[in-house]
């Protein structure tokens, strides 16, 4: 078993991870006040929990995230789950929930020039968030673990396996009454590409200047 070391890489990987997950969510809250969609997945989320009206969304999203853990422990990369999963399962629903309230709560009747800057914030510090936990790589989330570990076993590129689980997260929560508004095509169709463009930066962030592991 490969000992832990707790050095300066390993806390920058932990900060990277922790910090990633909550300001995802964080953006989450942003999309739901700009009231022009979604992300993909939330899409997706909402649609069901909209069929289940006796559970809040923190707490379908949790159960949710656990029956795609349980998928993605039987068929996905194991090695995928850690600090980031758990604190997606737990918390994000949570964290999502206050960013809403407070954003509303802020701004409870905003203009639509504000609703257009919070959705573009939104889109750009997810993929900042996602690209900081993916590089920090203490885990990722269950629905992230499956395009990651699709792209890895099939030497696909990320952002086309993502644009593709992310377009059926999208046509499935329509389904279930959550049309698709600017921001979840947006994100459907750029999230992957943004998250490939930041992992750049987030490298830097994790190994210095040269964005590279020491030989």
């Amino acid at each position: 078993m490969k000992k832990f070391v707790l050095d300066g890489e390993m806390k920058r990987r932990i900060a990277m991870t922790v910090g990633g997950v909550l300001v995802s969510g964080f953006s989450v809250g942003m999309f739901q006040f700009s009231t022009m969609g979604m992300d993909p997945f939330q899409t997706f989320a909402h649609g069901l929990s909209s069929k289940i009206t006796f559970l809040g969304y923190g707490s379908f999203y949790m159960i949710l995230s656990l029956l795609f853990l349980a998928f993605d422990l039987i068929f996905m990369d194991r090695k995928k789950m850690g600090i980031a999963t758990f604190i997606n399962l737990f918390l994000l629903g949570y964290v999502v929930e206050f960013s809403s309230w407070l954003w509303n709560h802020i701004w409870p009747d905003p203009a639509i020039w504000l609703r257009i800057i919070m959705l573009a914030l939104g889109v750009l510090i997810m993929c900042v968030g996602s690209s900081l936990y993916f590089v920090g790589d203490l885990g990722v989330s269950v629905y992230d673990a499956i395009a990651l570990t699709i792209s890895e076993r099939k030497k696909w590129r990320f952002f086309i396996v993502r644009i593709t689980s992310d377009i059926i997260c999208v046509a499935i929560g329509a389904a279930c009454g959550v049309l698709p508004g600017v921001g979840t095509i947006v994100t459907a169709l750029g999230m992957g590409p943004l998250i490939e463009f930041f992992n750049r930066y987030s490298r830097v962030i994790r190994y210095g200047k040269n964005g590279k592991p020491n030989e």
